[in-house]
């Protein structure tokens, strides 16, 4: 299972939810969690929303 996903899910958050706090799109979430890598700004926001490093 990707990892960005995973996490999601052990917070709790759904990818709209997700997204929203993101400001990204539930589709971008969508596929950043299939493979896609996002850019460094968004993959910190996303980061710091889940409490996770980018490791």
């Amino acid at each position: 299972m990707n990892s960005l996903r995973k996490i999601r899910e052990e917070k709790g958050m759904t990818q709209v939810q997700l997204a929203a706090a993101a400001n990204v799109t539930q589709g971008m979430i969508s596929a950043y969690e299939n493979g896609v890598l996002p850019t460094l700004p968004i993959a910190l926001r996303i980061s710091r929303i889940l409490g996770a490093s980018l490791e």
